[in-house]
């Protein structure tokens, strides 16, 4: 009996020993998934706010485009064209559908630069923003469409069109003084001598020079 009850105890202590090894190698895998946790946690959280300072750094730079007085693009033949002070202060505050409206700004001399009076210009396939001088803060706006080619018809000085005559800001309308506006059928741009409009619905453009209604000439 002395015998059988050694070995029962025996065996209860080896029984107790293998449970303590169990139960120590099931503690080490708990804390080595929670560490493992962690880290992933971590590294998740790491590369969310990598993201959000991308995401922010993109959007301040946007920013700094949208308020430079600088922008280049690409023209209508293909090469770069850099836009500069109050034009390109108007191009980038441009919406997308007036961007799509001005097409993409034609190169060479004559399609950009500053006129004898001091007003800056550059046209686009569209139509053209132009601006009574190149001096920061000076307003830019933009004329397209029928107004456009109303203002571009060569005019004498009363406003009458004669084929020897001048247009655009170097004509008797002189340069333009605000952005196209709409109400209802009636679209109108004003001018520093006048206005020009332009009925969608029956296709009448008048152009005003002076407060006298004269021939638009198209």
């Amino acid at each position: 009996m002395t015998k059988l009850a050694h070995r029962r105890m025996a065996a209860v202590a080896c029984l107790a020993a293998v449970i303590l090894i169990a139960a120590a190698c099931g503690d080490d895998g708990d804390d080595t998934s929670a560490s493992a946790t962690s880290v992933a946690v971590s590294e998740t959280t790491g590369g969310g706010s990598a993201d959000q300072t991308s995401s922010a750094r993109t959007s301040s730079e946007q920013l700094s485009d949208a308020t430079s007085d600088t922008v280049t693009i690409t023209g209508e033949q293909g090469s770069d064209v850099t836009l500069t002070g109050p034009i390109a202060v108007r191009y980038l505050a441009a919406t997308a559908a007036e961007k799509r409206a001005l097409g993409r700004p034609l190169d060479g001399s004559r399609n950009a630069g500053t006129r004898d009076s001091g007003v800056v210009y550059q046209q686009f396939s569209g139509g053209a923003i132009t601006a009574k001088n190149g001096n920061p803060g000076t307003p830019a706006f933009i004329t397209w469409g029928k107004i456009r080619d109303a203002w571009n018809v060569p005019r004498a000085a009363d406003g009458t069109p004669e084929v020897t005559g001048t247009n655009g800001s170097a004509g008797p309308l002189g340069t333009a003084t605000s952005d196209e506006k709409t109400e209802g059928n009636l679209k109108m741009s004003t001018f520093e001598h006048g206005k020009v409009t332009f009925n969608t619905k029956t296709g009448e453009v008048e152009v005003t020079v002076n407060d006298k209604v004269v021939p638009s000439g198209l």
